[in-house]
């Protein structure tokens, strides 16, 4: 037992009790000693009176009690230290070495490589928009942030709040002498190669911590701008051209990038943010759907939001007197959002407290991003407009699905919002920066995240795609897959010609294919047009131009991005693209990847049947563009299908030629290329556009005739007609591009739907009505027949492919095939 006890005595109580009086009471001995010499006269010499241990005992009792108030105020003063650090505005400086102590510990092994990894994306995106006169293009060879971490709080750190924000303060000094970060330059001017080499940072500021929604994120930001060097060397060998000398400007030049990107990234009171979420779902947001309502206004006043006296208002008093006084009522603005290259505008509206109540689709292309709203003044009878104010909203991903929102408050506070499931509405009221009036209300709907797995997150629940049978992306680097890319529609597309017409075309750039589409005749058009792109590696990026023809060159109304990054098989997805560097606008795409060169070549027809063949019929082409000097043409066709060549007749002096001649080329799965050419007796051939035939997957026996746009001209297109020719005997065994199954049932009810038809029919007594209906029975009857037995002959292909593939494996395996010989 920890604690003695005898007759109800604390042993270790009195201990520590007469310890404490050895220690406060040094002559506590020597009084002890008299009083021992005292008792031992009275006892043996002679005696005193009997008051003495009386005495002691209260003494004693004074003592314990003293020491009992001592105990008591130790406690009190921690709870009070307690208390006053939690509810102080500031709290009393405290050293962290042990921080750095396991900063220390941990760096090499697991923050210096995911901090390399997550810098070495951001320095590349960076160098790519922020290039020096003297260089033209750099490329990031390698990253390391070396073995030295950055020391943080040397100075100690100390908490604040302001309001019901705390903020913890501390110092941040980083010295790294053995980084290694290689970029490869390609200078300007053809004047060679070079090697930089980065060896060493240093970077010195205050850091302020910022803890929000409860703990699910923390906001981190410098308070001014910190202190920065860089440490630059020039290589040799390699791809180097130019010796390893310095280049004049080049470590300014890194350092004042290096500078921009803290100051517009994370100096106050810009912050960036880092989540802290509960569940980590280990999944890559490569973008998203944000729906941004501008609801209103408050607080505008001209003279404040611009900084400047503003508008008077004269009017004369009953006097005479002149009398200035502010109005802002006739303030009439707008507010501009932007993000990234994307803007939109809202309406004009009157007042001081205007209310727009405008809803724009705006698209991320990663896992975060700002969104900057712009107030202008609109001047009447003026194209000028005038700015006011702005301010900014962040959003980013969280890793367990949801969506964080947050801006500056006011006083530089904090405003934060979470949406647990995308489709959660989230409104915020921001203040304009830099203003001390004026506050915009803002609503955010995160529609949907994107995922680099093909999956993505809609409407309170994730929706996945089919996802490969390890788990990894659908997305292949190889080449098997095509990407069909259908252009729906159009919409509030704008108008620069000064009658209002608009004829809008689109140029789709995947890679180094560039397919157009017809041109439309209004704002609103509708396309319905179906392009096929072969997938490449690493390119998951296809880029839209919105062009509007006009006699004089033709009209930019916008471009867009669309990112192909996870599109899974078998899925389809229809987005709405708004056009960026434009106003209004937006396109609908349905987007689609499917496979056209399986193993067993069972689906899709990248070989072709092999025992088919390829029946293209050139009909005509209208709107071809002129390549005389009369303003005619001589066009003809060359067809190119693999290594085969076939050529049309010549339709002389017209731009809108019909050849009505039909080709024949064995269905090997090859290219087929059409190229329309301007003949000349004397001078060479001039093209006046080409286009790809993507045949490969219609259906065998199914003759398709459709109008096709050409490439590399304005404007041109030609009609054609194909067929997949495939002997009877393999279109039955082939798989009809509707499951028959399903057929079988459609047929079945039709058939219950012609027997209710026949008992109403026998009620009339309608004699004609019953013969017509029976016949269609009859003819239903032996379509189904015909299906069924198609059914059976699938049937027993599948089997024969089960035994054969099972033959494959027993004959694969050589634990197998041992077995079978013993036995």
């Amino acid at each position: 037992m920890g604690k003695r006890k005898k007759g109800g005595f604390n042993v270790e109580e009195a201990m520590e009790f007469l310890n404490y009086l050895t220690v406060e009471k040094p002559l506590l001995p020597f009084l002890i000693a008299l009083i021992a010499l005292g008792w031992a006269i009275e006892r043996w010499v002679f005696p005193f009176s009997n008051w003495v241990p009386l005495v002691v005992a209260v003494w004693a009792t004074i003592q314990y009690g003293s020491y009992q108030r001592q105990i008591l105020v130790e406690d009190l003063n921690k709870k009070w230290k307690r208390t006053i650090l939690n509810t102080s505005p500031t709290t009393p400086l405290e050293h962290c070495e042990w921080l750095n102590k396991l900063l220390m510990e941990i760096w090499p092994n697991f923050v210096n490589p995911k901090l390399s990894i997550r810098f070495a994306s951001l320095v590349e995106k960076r160098l790519r928009h922020r290039k020096s006169k003297l260089i033209e293009r750099v490329e990031l060879l390698e990253f390391s942030l070396g073995s030295s971490p950055p020391s943080l709080g040397l100075q100690g750190t100390r908490w604040s709040t302001t309001g019901d924000q705390k903020i913890m303060r501390l110092g941040f000094d980083w010295d790294a002498s053995d980084m290694s970060i290689l970029l490869h330059a390609k200078l300007a001017k053809s004047i060679g190669n070079a090697r930089i080499i980065i060896n060493s940072l240093h970077i010195k500021g205050d850091l302020l911590l910022m803890p929000v929604l409860d703990g699910k994120a923390l906001l981190y930001s410098f308070m001014s701008v910190p202190e920065v060097r860089i440490g630059v060397a020039f290589g040799s060998g390699g791809s180097q051209t130019l010796p390893a000398t310095e280049l004049p400007g080049v470590s300014s030049w890194l350092v004042k990038i290096l500078t921009d990107s803290l100051v517009k990234t994370m100096v106050e009171p810009r912050r960036r943010c880092f989540s802290l979420p509960a569940v980590e779902l280990r999944k890559k947001a490569v973008g998203g759907i944000i729906y941004v309502k501008v609801v209103s206004a408050s607080k505008l006043s001209r003279s404040a939001l611009r900084g400047s006296p503003s508008r008077r208002q004269n009017s004369f008093t009953t006097n005479g007197t002149q009398e200035e006084h502010l109005d802002d009522k006739d303030l009439q603005t707008f507010v501009e959002v932007e993000l990234e290259e994307l803007t939109r505008r809202t309406d004009v509206k009157t007042g001081s407290t205007p209310t727009w109540d405008s809803t724009f689709n705006m698209v991320l292309h990663e896992n975060a991003g700002i969104l900057h709203f712009h107030l202008y003044e609109s001047t009447p009878n003026s194209v000028k407009y005038d700015y006011l104010a702005s301010c900014e909203i962040k959003v980013r991903y969280v890793a367990d699905d949801s969506t964080i929102f947050w801006a500056i408050g006011p006083e530089s506070g904090i405003i934060a919002k979470h949406a647990e499931f995308c489709g959660t509405e989230v409104e915020l009221v921001v203040p304009f920066e830099r203003t001390s009036v004026g506050e915009l209300t803002v609503r955010l709907v995160l529609k949907e995240w994107l995922f680099s797995d093909g999956s993505h997150s809609l409407n309170n629940f994730p929706v996945n795609s089919q996802n490969s049978l390890n788990g990894s992306s659908n997305l292949l680097s190889k080449t098997g897959r095509k990407l069909n890319i259908t252009v729906v529609e159009g919409k509030d597309l704008i108008s620069k010609d000064r009658n209002g017409k608009c004829e809008p075309y689109l140029k789709l750039q995947y890679g180094k294919v560039l397919q157009k589409t017809r041109t439309a005749h209004t704002c609103n058009p509708v396309w319905n047009q179906k392009f096929d792109f072969d997938e490449i590696r690493g390119d998951e990026c296809l880029k839209i131009k919105c062009y509007s023809e006009d006699m004089f060159g033709d009209n930019n109304l916008g471009s867009a991005r669309v990112n192909l990054e996870g599109l899974a098989e078998g899925f389809v997805r229809d987005v709405w693209v708004p056009l960026e560097k434009v106003n209004s606008g937006e396109l609908r795409l349905q987007l689609e990847a499917i496979r056209v060169s399986d193993p067993d070549g069972s689906r899709g027809s990248g070989t072709g049947s092999g025992n088919g063949w390829v029946e293209l019929t050139l009909i005509e082409a209208r709107d071809l563009i002129a390549a005389d000097l009369r303003g005619t043409s001589d066009p003809y066709v060359r067809v190119h299908y693999g290594n085969l060549k076939r050529r049309t007749k010549v339709m002389f002096k017209t731009l809108h030629p019909h050849w009505n001649q039909t080709l024949e080329f064995p269905d090997d799965g090859s290219r087929l290329e059409l190229h329309v050419k301007d003949h000349n007796a004397v001078l060479p051939t001039s093209s006046i556009g080409d286009c790809v035939v993507e045949y490969q997957r219609l259906p065998p026996n199914q003759m398709f005739d459709k109008w096709i746009p050409l490439q590399g001209v304005k404007r041109g297109e030609i009609h054609i007609q194909i067929t997949r020719k495939v002997p009877d005997l393999l279109r039955r065994s082939s798989l009809d591009s509707e499951p028959s199954l399903t057929r079988s049932y459609q047929i079945s009810g039709e058939m219950k739907e012609l027997m209710i038809k026949l008992q109403s029919l026998i009620e009339d007594g309608s004699l004609e009505g019953l013969a017509t209906v029976a016949t269609e029975m009859e003819s239903l009857q032996d379509l189904q027949e015909e299906y069924m037995v198609q059914c059976e002959t699938e049937r027993t292909l599948l089997l024969n492919k089960i035994k054969e593939l099972g033959q494959e494996i027993f004959n694969s395996s050589p634990t197998l095939s041992r077995r079978s010989s013993n036995n």
